[in-house]
């Protein structure tokens, strides 16, 4: 799967050395610079070897400098880029969920969603994982299949998750949602329902990270915008993928869920207050 550049640091960003988080940040926040630096102008200005440039190059998969800014150069031109920051926040978290949407293409494959979407539906449960952050939009992703009639929960103690995986079976999906794909205790609770049978996704922003390593499918999600901190980055790429899913299921699954669909709309009316009435 070919991913844009500025993707693919982000979702490498955080296990990488000291001295090629400084090579990937350069290239994140200065794109249309790199595109016109030789290797040696390049490791001069930001006060590294070439040969951290080259091994940062050769984790990207590409064979040389040269190809890795023909390839820069052509993405650099185009419409699907990191939105700027901008000193008004407002506009500025817009332009990163604007970017989001844009750039999915890129880095979600609709037949690894389509494959997903079949193994909710015949599934006799699907349980997602997610911690920190992370959990809320494993929550999210369990309301939403519940919504349908499916059987869907979640899990945010990693004690609790290895307890469920133990139990699980072939007939169980796990989903596990990590922004990072870096966390131990998801990348632990997915191996242990892996190794018991039962089917395993990741929905993360890290490339060759070790979830999508132990997953058997990846659902790898756009990085909204370049930050330091990783855990300050949101979940607006995990959450879009997760809707994309739905959505996808829902479609599939509809005739024969209406029924049961026109039945909850009816339960829940009394939740709400009712038009034109105090």
């Amino acid at each position: 799967m070919v991913f844009l550049i500025l993707d693919h640091l982000l979702g490498i960003y955080d296990r990488l050395s000291d001295t090629e988080k400084k090579v990937a940040s350069y290239i994140i926040e200065r794109p249309d610079d790199v595109i016109h630096y030789s290797i040696t102008e390049f490791a001069r200005i930001i006060g590294v070897s070439e040969t951290t440039i080259y091994r940062l190059i050769r984790k990207m998969r590409f064979d040389g400098y040269q190809s890795f800014k023909i390839e820069l150069t052509k993405q650099t031109s185009g419409a699907k880029s990191f939105p700027t920051i901008t000193k008004d926040a407002f506009d500025e978290y817009i332009s990163q969920m604007k970017s989001v949407i844009e750039r999915i293409t890129t880095t979600l494959k609709r037949e690894d969603v389509q494959k997903v979407a079949e193994w909710v539906t015949e599934s006799e449960k699907t349980i997602f994982f997610g911690v920190g952050l992370s959990a809320v939009a494993a929550e999210y992703g369990s309301l939403l299949f519940s919504l349908l009639g499916l059987s869907s929960f979640y899990y945010n103690d990693p004690h609790v998750q290895v307890i469920v995986a133990t139990g699980l079976c072939e007939k169980d999906l796990v989903i596990s949602v990590s922004h990072s794909g870096n966390i131990r205790d998801t990348v632990k609770s997915t191996q242990v329902a892996k190794d018991v049978g039962a089917k395993t996704v990741a929905i993360t922003a890290g490339v060759n990270s070790p979830l999508s390593c132990t997953a058997d499918i990846t659902l790898y999600s756009p990085v909204a915008r370049f930050e330091k901190h990783e855990f300050l980055r949101g979940n607006i790429g995990e959450l879009a993928v997760i809707e994309i899913l739905f959505q996808m299921i829902l479609k599939k699954i509809y005739a024969q869920k209406e029924d049961y669909l026109n039945g909850l709309s009816e339960v829940l009316k009394p939740k709400r207050y009712e038009s034109g009435k105090e």
